[in-house]
């Protein structure tokens, strides 16, 4: 592969070339510049370069060689093969013949000289080895580096103690269940479409068991007029006889493996069989795969990798750019060793890979700055629904709620109100009574207005003259990020305090990452969601943050860069009898990090009242108040003789 194919191949891959046939989401967007980008990479790019190197002291080189390779052959017609050896240097009896001569100041001339075909593998490879260096896995990884002395370099920004880490510039998507229809058009013009039938998902954040996608192959279906395969699918664990067909390990790869073999068996059709079997394609471990089994793949691996998305890709890239070339094309030594001549053509080399990386980034930065915007866009809030105790509901609706049977056997599962009162369940005709003497008696049930009808529940909020005012909670099931900035207006710098419990990123607990950058992955997911925590505190109130000895320290100094008050820690025994470590060591407590908005002297800090057990041991007393009298009583003196032999009731 010469260099300039090599090239090409990394650029359609970042520009993701492979998805070319998704017919959903952003590669619906990029599809439209798809045929923009491959006129670039196929017929612009090296144009454009060739174009270069035929100006300035590229031409001159050019025409210096060629003005060599005259002289050569000059030589040989006049002087005979045998004046110039194998290393075309010329025997010293031709040196004061004209054409000796000739040739002796072509050479001189051409000596430095590059190529041209040398000089366009320059700059591709230059091109190339920077843009690789940051592209990994689909994402661009910040790994700026000095090559020369130190392996990597992290800039100082004047700061005595400063947190840095490779992912600091990016928004860290956490990997979820990503439920939606996936599309893909083969090169035969057939459209295959995954579709989701039943996802059976983790309640109330209880793992369970892994799940898994898993094809309906009896349900298949072919629309000859619309010429679309639908395969549906279903996100499920496995049953007893389903783990004893694809084993206890990569499982998913073996339910794939199974269903490249089984679906086109169920489809009798030869241009949707073509569509998933005809043609191949490479994977990037260079193996030779179906469209149908690199599909799978990609549909199934979308729950279990996450990325990232960089918040000012062009920023970085260009100033990555910049760094590059003083630091890997502008090499002194050997602009010295070439002589002033040829330094202009170092320069001339630095302006050409400057222009096109900036061209190839500004595409990059298009896709990267749409993904980025679709990310910090305000979502639409999907389903709002009330949980109102009967006793603030008007009793004109009690015989609609005595009504409706979804809610009566939600509290008869849940609070078994079957118990108190069985005639609320019979089918006799003074059941509607019943259950309606039984709300006015029992105001602190609840009642979910996801139970009822739209029209009920319209009536229902109407009948409040200020909701807000009466809504004491508010819960919201969403990707926590994007919660908080749904909130963040109508909440900012009104609440007295903040509680998360955090993935702790522990050995048994780890959150996916990627390119080995395990902390680096947490800690951009957690600060991010930190710092737009911080705008909804007043201003001397705090955030507490529950945590073990794995991520302690790099969240502790995340919070001090947050937060301007100080941070402070409370160790919390969690486990009395320990629990075993890879180290050797037992561990029985966790931490709770404090964080304060405002300065120590602006806390508004309050004191927690004691217990009834914890009052009873400070029985004794005196002008100043109640007091314990330890066991140090015996050295004997009054408290004010010994006040560090009292614990004072404060």
């Amino acid at each position: 592969m010469t260099p300039l194919e090599k090239f090409q191949s990394l650029l359609r891959e970042l520009f993701q070339a492979d998805c070319a046939d998704l017919d959903f989401g952003i590669y619906r967007i990029m599809n439209h510049k798809r045929a923009v980008i491959e006129r670039f990479i196929a017929e612009e790019l090296p144009k454009k370069i060739r174009e270069e190197l035929e100006k300035g002291v590229w031409a001159e080189q050019a025409q210096a060689q060629e003005a060599l390779d005259k002289a050569r052959q000059n030589v040989k017609e006049a002087l005979g093969e045998d004046a110039l050896d194998a290393d075309g240097n010329l025997a010293e009896a031709y040196r004061n013949t004209p054409a000796g001569k000739d040739y002796l100041e072509a050479q001189a001339r051409a000596r430095g000289a590059i190529s041209t075909e040398a000089l366009e593998a320059n700059v591709y490879n230059h091109l190339y080895t920077f843009f690789n260096r940051y592209w990994q896995d689909g994402d661009f990884i910040s790994k700026r580096r000095y090559s020369r002395k130190e392996r990597y370099a992290i800039p100082y920004n004047g700061e005595e103690v400063y947190l840095y880490w490779a992912n600091h510039d990016q928004y860290y998507i956490k990997t979820g269940e990503y439920f939606t229809d996936y599309t893909y058009k083969a090169p035969n013009g057939v459209t295959v479409h995954f579709k989701l039938q039943q996802a059976d998902v983790e309640q109330n954040n209880v793992k369970g068991e892994k799940r898994f996608f898993l094809p309906v192959l009896d349900d298949i279906k072919w629309d000859e007029g619309e010429a679309t395969l639908t395969i549906p699918f279903q996100f499920r664990p496995l049953t007893e006889q389903e783990i004893s067909t694809y084993g206890q390990k990569n499982q998913q790869e073996a339910i794939i493996a199974r269903a490249v073999a089984e679906i086109p068996n169920r489809v009798k059709v030869a241009e949707a069989l073509d569509a998933l079997t005809a043609e191949r394609r490479r994977t990037e471990k260079g193996e030779s795969v179906s469209w149908l089994e690199h599909h799978l793949r990609q549909y199934t691996r979308r729950n279990t990798s996450d990325f990232f998305i960089h918040k000012d890709l062009k920023g970085f890239l260009s100033r990555e750019l910049d760094f590059y070339l003083k630091n890997e094309v502008l090499d002194l030594d050997e602009m010295e060793a070439a002589g002033e001549r040829r330094a202009e053509g170092w320069f001339q080399l630095m302006r050409l890979i400057k222009r096109i990386g900036l061209t190839i980034i500004d595409f990059l930065a298009q896709i990267e700055d749409f993904q980025k915007m679709l990310w910090e866009k305000k979502k639409f809030v999907t389903e709002t629904f009330y949980v109102i105790t009967v006793g603030n509901i008007p009793e004109a609706f009690y015989p609609e709620i005595a009504d409706c049977e979804e809610q009566w056997q939600e509290w008869k599962k849940m609070l078994h109100v079957d118990q108190e009162q069985s005639s609320l369940f019979n089918a006799d005709e003074s059941k509607k009574n019943e259950r309606v003497k039984f709300l006015k008696t029992h105001p602190t049930l609840p009642l979910d207005t996801r139970l009822f009808p739209q029209d009920f529940t319209d009536r229902l909020l109407a009948a409040f003259d200020n909701l807000d005012d009466l809504t004491d909670g508010l819960l919201i099931h969403s990707e926590n990020w994007q919660a908080l900035n749904l909130l963040q207006e109508k909440y900012h710098k009104r609440l007295g305090a903040i509680y998360i419990d955090p993935p702790y990123n522990s050995p048994t607990s780890r959150i996916i990452y990627k390119n080995d950058y395990e902390h680096s992955s947490w800690l951009a997911l957690m600060t991010d969601r930190l710092k737009i925590a911080s705008c909804f505190l007043l201003d001397t109130c705090g955030l507490a943050v529950a945590i073990d000895d794995n991520e302690y320290h790099r969240l502790r100094e995340a919070i001090s860069t947050i937060f301007r008050g100080t941070t402070d820690t409370v160790v919390v025994r969690s486990n009395p009898a320990g629990r075993s470590t890879p180290k050797g060591f037992s561990l029985n407590h966790e931490y709770v990090l404090f964080a304060w908005t405002g300065t120590e002297t602006e806390r508004n800090i309050g004191k927690l009242p004691h217990t009834q057990k914890q009052e009873a041991r400070y029985k004794e007393l005196d002008s100043k108040g109640r007091f314990e009298w330890v066991n140090f009583r015996k050295h004997g003196g009054t408290r004010e003789e010994s006040p560090k032999m009292y614990y004072p009731l404060f």
